[in-house]
C-alpha cells in the first residue's frame, strides 16, 4: 500500500472535523445552526488558493437534493400522514394495552416492534413512523418523551442490522464483495450474504440494547419536560391546581352488575359527594362526556373528576370498585386529546343570566364545567379546603366569567365560531382527524413499501410515492404536508454532506486509515477485526454510513488476506460497524429524534457511549459464533 502524505486541504478538513465536533459538543450554538455554518465554511475556505479542491461550490447544496434527505421528508410527511387518520393513535393503544403504561414496560414493546419493523424498512423511515406512537404514550402515561424516543431510536438503528436490506451499507455490501471479488484469486473468492445471513448478530444487538435501557435507562435517559405547554400540555390535575387551587384526581370507577344505583341519574352522584362524573362507558359505547340526567345501566365505567379520597368514600357507600389507574377512559383524558380550556364571556353573549343546566352544555356543546372564575372568587363542585363546594351548574352567568371547562379539543374547535364565548386557550391541538381516510393512506403506505421491498426504484422515490399518494388523496394537505417536515433535521443533515464528501474526496478518509493501519500492524486477526470495527465507527460519526462502507470495506479485505483472516468476515464487520452511531447527532434517526426529544449532544455522549461500547463487544462475539 502506497503511503499517503497529509496534504494542505487533508489539515484544512481534519481542522473543520474538530470545529464541528466542538460546535457540537459546546452547543454554543444549535446544532442545525452549526451545520450550516460548517457548510458555509467549508464553501468560503474553497475560495482560497491551495484550498480549491476542498469542496465542489458548484455542488456544496446538493445535499439538500440528497437522496437521504428527501427520503426523511417524505417518511415525515408518511406519518403526518398515518397520524392524521387515528391510526398512529389506536397504535399507541394498542402497546399501552399490551405493554402496560410503565417505563421499563413500555421501552420493551416499543423498541422491539421498531427494531424488528427497521429490519425491512429503513432505519430513519421506521423510527420516523413511530415518533407520533411515542407521543402519544408519553402523553398517556406521562412518561417524558425524553425517556422513550432514545430507546426507539437507537433500536430503529439496531434493528437495521437483523437484515441485509435493513440498512444501505449492508445493501451496499454484496456488490462491493462482488467487486471485490474480481481483483482475488480463485483461492480468496467470498460468496454473497444472504437475506437472514446476519439475522443473528442483529437481533443479538437489537435485545443487547432493550436490555440496556431496561436496566440502566434510570441513570443514562435524560429526563426533560415534553416541549408543550400551557393547558393542552400538562395534565388537568395539575393544571387545575396550579391555577384555581383546586385539587382534583381523575379516576375510573366501575359500577358492578346489579348495583343499587341503577336507574339513577349521573348528575345524583355528582351532587351528593361534590365529584364531577366526566365519561361513561356501557356496552360498548363510551359518551364523553355524558349527560348527567341519563340514567345508569350496568356494568359499566364512569370517569370521575374529584379527590380520590372522597372517590374511594364514595365507592366504599355503594360497593363500587375504584380502579388503581385508568383503562378505558385513557385516551380520552390524554392531553393530546382533551383537557382544560378557559372560555371567557362576552358583553354581548346570549348566556348571560342563564345557567349551565338550562343551556345544557354537555349535551349541546360536548363540554363538562369544571369551575366559574369571576372576579377574585372561584365557583367550583369540588369541595377543597380553599373553596366551598358550589352547584355551579346553577349559577347564572355574568359578563367576565371565565369558565373552567374540560372537552375534548375537537369540541373546543368548534366552538371558536360561537360569539357567546372569547376562547382564551389558545395552545391546543386545532386538528382535523381523518378517520374516513385510513383506507388511502394504508394503499399509499403499502405502494411505498412494497416499492422499496420489492422494486430497484430509489429509495427518495418510492417514498414519495407514498407523500404524495397522502397529499392528492386529500389524507392531508399540502400546508400540513410542510408543516410535518421536521425542517431542523433537514438542514443538519444536508449541511453535513458537504463535509463527508470532503473527508473522502481530499483523501482525508484514505489517510486517516492508512494510519490506522500502521499501529494496527502485527497485531493478531481477532485485534484487528476490532480496529477495523472502531475505525467504522469513528467514520460514520464524520461522514455517511455509505462513503465509510465504500471506503473501508476495501482496506478491510486487504487486511484480512494479508493477516490470513477471512476477507467476508472484516467487509461484513465494516458494514454492521456504521450501524454503531450513537455518540453523536449526525445519523438520521438521532438527528430526527434530537428536536421532538429535546436533547442535547451531551446527552447522546452519555447515553450512547456505553451503547457504542455494547455494540462492539456484542456484534465481535457474535461474528465469531456464528461466522
Amino acid at each position: 500500500m502506497d503511503t499517503i502524505t497529509l496534504t494542505t486541504e487533508m489539515i484544512a478538513v481534519l481542522c473543520i472535523i474538530g470545529f464541528t465536533v466542538f460546535l457540537f459538543i459546546s452547543e454554543i450554538v444549535r446544532v442545525d445552526l452549526a451545520a450550516i455554518m460548517v457548510m458555509v465554511l467549508l464553501g468560503g475556505l474553497s475560495y482560497l488558493p491551495g484550498l480549491q479542491n476542498l469542496a465542489d461550490v458548484t455542488h456544496l447544496f446538493d445535499g439538500f437534493a440528497s437522496n437521504a434527505v428527501i427520503s426523511i421528508i417524505a417518511v415525515m410527511i408518511i406519518g403526518a400522514g398515518l397520524d392524521k387518520t387515528g391510526l398512529m393513535s389506536k397504535v399507541a393503544s394498542m402497546i399501552l394495552k399490551y405493554g402496560g403504561s410503565t417505563e421499563k414496560r413500555i421501552i420493551p414493546v416499543i423498541s422491539g416492534t421498531v427494531g424488528f419493523i427497521s429490519s425491512f424498512l429503513q432505519n430513519v423511515g421506521a423510527a420516523a413512523l413511530f415518533v407520533p406512537v411515542v407521543s402519544r404514550i408519553s402523553a398517556r402515561t406521562e412518561v417524558p418523551m425524553s425517556r422513550l424516543l432514545m430507546p426507539m431510536g437507537f433500536c430503529a438503528i439496531l434493528g437495521g442490522t437483523m437484515t441485509m436490506v435493513g440498512s444501505s451499507p449492508l445493501i451496499l455490501l454484496n456488490d462491493l464483495i462482488v467487486t471485490a471479488n474480481k481483483d482475488l484469486p480463485s483461492n480468496a473468492q467470498m460468496e454473497p450474504f444472504e437475506l437472514f445471513a446476519v439475522t443473528p448478530v442483529g437481533a443479538s444487538l437489537v435485545l443487547t440494547g432493550i436490555l440496556y435501557f431496561v436496566l440502566f435507562g434510570r441513570w443514562v435517559l435524560p429526563n426533560k419536560p415534553s416541549r408543550t405547554n400551557g393547558a393542552s400540555g400538562q395534565s388537568m390535575k395539575e393544571y387545575m391546581k396550579r391555577v384555581y387551587g383546586l385539587k382534583a384526581d381523575i379516576c375510573e370507577v366501575e359500577i358492578p352488575k346489579g348495583n343499587l344505583l341503577v336507574g339513577e341519574a349521573l348528575g345524583d352522584i355528582c351532587d351528593a359527594h361534590h365529584l364531577y362524573v366526566i365519561g361513561y362507558y356501557h356496552n360498548g359505547n363510551k359518551v364523553f362526556p355524558p349527560v348527567l340526567t341519563n340514567p345508569i345501566e350496568t356494568p359499566c365505567r364512569l370517569a370521575i373528576l374529584g379527590r380520590r379520597k372522597v372517590i374511594q368514600e364514595m365507592c366504599d357507600t355503594y360497593g363500587l370498585n375504584l380502579l388503581d389507574k385508568l383503562e378505558v377512559f385513557a385516551e380520552d383524558v390524554a392531553a393530546t386529546k382533551s383537557g382544560v380550556a378557559e372560555l371567557v364571556i362576552p358583553p354581548d353573549s346570549n348566556i348571560i343570566g342563564t345557567t349551565a343546566r338550562e343551556r345544557r352544555f354537555r349535551a349541546t356543546l360536548g363540554i363538562s364545567l369544571l369551575a366559574i372564575h369571576r372576579g377574585e372568587e372561584t365557583f367550583s363542585h369540588v369541595e377543597t379546603q380553599e373553596h366551598e363546594s358550589t352547584r355551579i351548574g346553577t349559577i347564572p352567568f355574568q359578563v367576565g366569567d371565565t369558565l373552567v371547562v374540560h372537552t375534548e379539543w375537537e369540541s373546543l374547535t368548534r366552538l371558536k365560531d360561537d360569539k357567546n364565548f372569547v376562547i382564551v386557550t389558545s395552545d391546543y391541538p386545532q386538528e382535523e382527524l381523518r378517520p374516513h381516510k385510513v383506507g388511502w393512506a394504508l394503499v399509499f403506505f403499502l405502494i411505498a413499501l412494497g416499492l422499496i421491498l420489492f422494486s430497484d426504484v430509489r429509495l427518495s422515490l418510492c417514498l414519495l410515492v407514498g407523500a404524495v399518494g397522502m397529499i392528492t388523496t386529500k389524507v392531508l394537505n399540502i400546508d400540513e404536508a410542510y408543516n410535518a417536515v421536521g425542517w431542523n433535521t433537514v438542514f443538519l443533515l444536508a449541511s453535513l454532506i458537504p463535509l463527508g464528501q470532503a473527508v473522502q474526496t481530499t483523501g482525508t478518509a484514505e489517510w486517516i486509515a492508512q494510519q490506522v493501519l500502521f499501529l494496527l500492524d502485527g497485531w493478531p486477526i481477532w485485534a484487528l477485526q476490532v480496529g477495523v470495527a472502531i475505525l467504522a465507527t469513528i467514520f460514520t460519526l464524520v461522514m455517511s454510513n455509505v462513503g465509510a462502507t465504500v471506503l473501508l470495506v476495501p482496506l478491510a479485505i486487504s487486511i484480512a488476506l494479508a493477516a490470513g483472516g477471512d476477507p467476508a468476515i472484516f467487509a461484513l464487520t465494516v458494514a454492521i460497524s456504521t450501524s454503531n452511531s450513537f455518540l453523536i447527532p449526525t445519523h438520521q434517526v438521532n438527528a430526527l429524534i434530537m428536536g421532538p426529544g429535546g436533547y442535547k449532544v451531551t446527552d447522546f455522549l452519555r447515553t450512547g457511549g456505553m451503547m457504542t461500547v455494547l455494540f462492539l463487544i456484542v456484534s465481535m462475539v457474535m461474528m465469531n459464533i456464528v461466522f
